[in-house]
C-alpha cells in the first residue's frame, strides 16, 4: 500500500523571490490529470471529508496555512499542517481527507491523477472505514 508523505517541490532562489515549479516527469508520483483550488474559505469551515477510490492528489498550500486530517484504511488518523508552497501533501487512493483550520487568504491547490468522477468518492467516513 502507498503511503501518505510531504514532497519537496524544486524551489528556485534568488534575489527576487521563488519560484518552484512541478513537471510531469519519474519524481512526480502520477500524471496530471486535473488540477483545482480553494480559496475564501468562511472561518470554522472545513473542506474534503471524503476519500478516493482511484485518484491520487496532492495538496500544496500556495497561500496561508490549514491542517489536513488525513484517516488510513485501518481508521488510523494523522494531521498535516501545511505552510509552506515547496510542500505537498501526496495522498494515495483509499485514505481520508478532511482540511481544516484556513488562515485568512489561504489557498491550497489540488493536483490530481484523474478527471472528476462523482463515482470514485467516498463521502461517508462510516462507509469508508467499513467497506471490506
Amino acid at each position: 500500500m502507498e503511503k501518505v508523505e510531504l514532497i519537496e517541490i524544486a524551489k528556485v532562489h534568488d534575489s527576487r523571490g521563488n519560484l518552484s515549479f512541478i513537471q510531469n516527469s519519474d519524481e512526480f508520483p502520477f500524471v496530471i490529470k486535473r488540477v483545482f483550488w480553494i480559496y475564501d474559505v468562511p472561518g470554522g469551515s472545513f473542506r474534503g471529508g471524503h476519500a478516493y477510490k482511484t485518484q491520487k492528489e496532492i495538496i500544496i498550500a500556495i497561500s496561508g496555512s490549514f491542517d489536513v486530517v488525513v484517516v488510513d484504511p485501518s481508521g488510523r488518523e494523522r494531521k498535516y499542517f501545511l505552510n509552506r508552497s515547496y510542500l505537498g501533501l501526496y495522498i494515495p487512493s483509499n485514505y481520508w481527507r478532511k482540511m481544516e483550520n484556513f488562515s485568512t487568504n489561504a489557498v491550497s491547490l489540488h493536483i490530481c491523477s484523474g478527471d472528476f468522477n462523482e463515482e470514485d468518492y467516498t463521502r461517508d467516513l462510516n462507509s469508508f472505514l467499513n467497506r471490506k
